[in-house]
């Protein structure tokens, strides 16, 4: 069978800005992977991200530069070995797995020997601000049944009691995209034990997280910019007691769902997480989703709109994707 794969960019409008301890965005750049039997084409979106060395022309030639492995008859197993982890093989990936789907009129979850997947409480994602911009936004949604907290500057401690004081209900969870460090470290903690949060992610930089090894864990540490891969995971234990299973880090559906038995088989909590993307990069990954202990697939709900066949969204819950979507 002869494929054909092309790659496109796409830019989508954020709602207002999005703000993390590295920065503020206000749109979404992604790449789109369209992958093509001549009958029947599946799809697979992707979210190029700096911090780790990815730019959207980098992803873009990298997808573009399998024409060679196609033409050799390159299948979904050799994808793994022909790319590394990261956004450009997740694009593939997935668009593997949608071309699979509709060619064998099964879904993907079939086709992956899983459970039809159902609906979940995904988080709602609560911007880097300052306390007072933060009360404002948690107040305004503070009625999910789980908001995620933006943190990693000066001055947390102020922000994650603000939050907790306007959305008394909620169960919390923290990020401080690696902006704490070990001087501040048993400070923020302490704070994010007084506001009652149920996890922290990413709380030290992923290059400088020994410190999390001598510190008592009064609330489940999460790895995100600390793991990817399989290969990942010998290096978080003893500092980290959950990781944050993204598609894009894990370079698509094929090694994220080996990286959830893995992970699990060593002793991690599972938290799956998204970019700030389109619904067709968040389809994937609610099959991950299913096993997660808490699960972060809001970014099309950060979108001025999504696109056409989008997830179906109600209050706090994400329901699996229409197979006009994906899979």
């Amino acid at each position: 069978m002869t494929l054909t794969l092309r790659a496109r960019v796409e830019h989508w409008p954020i709602a207002g800005s999005f703000a993390i301890s590295r920065g503020a965005k206000t749109v979404a750049d992604v790449v789109v992977a369209e992958l093509s039997d001549g009958t029947h084409t599946g799809r697979g979106e992707c979210v190029p991200y700096p911090r780790y060395g990815e730019s959207i022309d980098g992803v873009v030639d990298a997808i573009e530069g399998l024409a060679a492995e196609l033409a050799h008859d390159l299948d979904r197993a050799g994808l793994q070995r022909a790319m590394p982890s990261g956004a450009a093989r997740n694009a593939v990936d997935c668009a593997f797995w949608d071309l699979e789907a509709k060619c064998s009129g099964k879904r993907a979850y079939e086709l992956a020997g899983l459970a039809a997947p159902q609906s979940l409480v995904t988080a709602y994602t609560i911007s880097l601000d300052t306390p007072e911009r933060m009360a404002r936004a948690a107040h305004a949604v503070g009625d999910r049944a789980l908001l995620k907290v933006k943190l990693g500057s000066d001055g947390d401690p102020a922000r994650i009691a603000a939050v907790r004081h306007v959305a008394p209900r909620a169960v919390l969870i923290v990020d401080a995209n690696e902006g704490w460090s070990s001087a501040n470290l048993d400070t923020n903690l302490t704070a994010c034990v007084a506001a009652g949060v149920l996890l922290i992610e990413q709380p030290l930089p992923a290059d400088n997280d020994t410190a999390l090894a001598a510190t008592a864990h009064r609330i489940p540490i999460c790895a995100d910019e600390s793991v990817h891969d399989r290969a990942s995971l010998a290096r978080l234990r003893g500092k980290y007691d959950a990781v944050n299973i993204k598609l894009d880090k894990t370079g698509g559906l094929t090694e994220a769902l080996a990286l959830a038995d893995e992970a699990e088989r060593l002793g991690f909590q599972l938290m799956v997480g998204c970019m700030v993307a389109t619904s067709l990069a968040i389809a994937p990954a609610m099959l991950v989703a299913q096993r997660a202990h808490f699960v972060d697939l809001d970014g099309p709900l950060l979108l001025a709109h999504d696109r056409e066949h989008g997830l179906r969204y109600s209050e706090s819950e994400v329901f699996p994707s229409d197979p006009a979507l994906w899979g």
